[in-house]
């Protein structure tokens, strides 16, 4: 990923079409959503060097916030909606180059006229269930959903901050293939 942004609001990223990923798949190389929502946190697991296929995805970090915000457009450049992606806090390394998180399954679609759509509640319960998760961690998951809710609804950052209607400079270079097993966000590029 390309670091577009990183400061004190927290850190955007652009993944552009094409760019070069790692990719938790089944042992067999299907998608994990192919062993159903218990059976994808049970399965054996492989990590797969993939790329992107889709069309480029801004993805924003706000500081302090168990998730990230990450921005859709469509093949045709318009803006289709923002896609909340729960999980921990990222923590970054020593050298501040690289981030990490964990995801915790539970996600929000939110159209570009502000309709939220909750994702994956059946894979938050088959996640308790395979004991990737306790109840009471799935029902605070649950709690931090509703806190993002929350900040959709007031129109707080990052949603308010305009980012629908950025693009990415055609020039910008690839990043190179990922280098590590553990996904992380790698800062190689730092543009602004």
């Amino acid at each position: 990923m390309t670091v577009v942004r990183d400061d004190a609001d927290g850190l955007v990223a652009w993944l552009a079409p094409g760019t070069p990923i790692l990719k938790t798949v089944l042992t067999d190389g299907r998608e994990l959503r192919h062993a159903g929502p218990v059976g994808m946190f049970t399965e054996p697991r492989a990590l797969k060097l993939d790329t992107w296929r889709g069309t480029g995805i801004l993805k924003v970090l706000p500081t302090g916030k168990p998730w990230s915000v990450w921005h859709f457009w469509g093949s045709d450049g318009r803006f289709h909606g923002w896609y909340v992606n729960l999980e921990l806090l990222h923590t970054r390394d020593f050298a501040g180059r690289r981030t990490s998180t964990r995801d915790n399954v539970l996600d929000l679609w939110i159209t570009h006229d502000r309709v939220v759509q909750w994702k994956d509640e059946d894979e938050l319960e088959g996640a308790v269930v395979a004991g990737r998760f306790t109840q009471a961690e799935a029902d605070r998951i649950t709690a931090t959903a509703h806190d993002a809710v929350q900040d959709i609804e007031s129109w707080t950052a990052p949603f308010s901050d305009g980012w629908r209607t950025w693009s990415a400079p055609a020039d910008w270079p690839l990043p190179a293939a990922p280098t590590s097993p553990v996904p992380t966000l790698i800062a190689d590029h730092l543009v602004s």
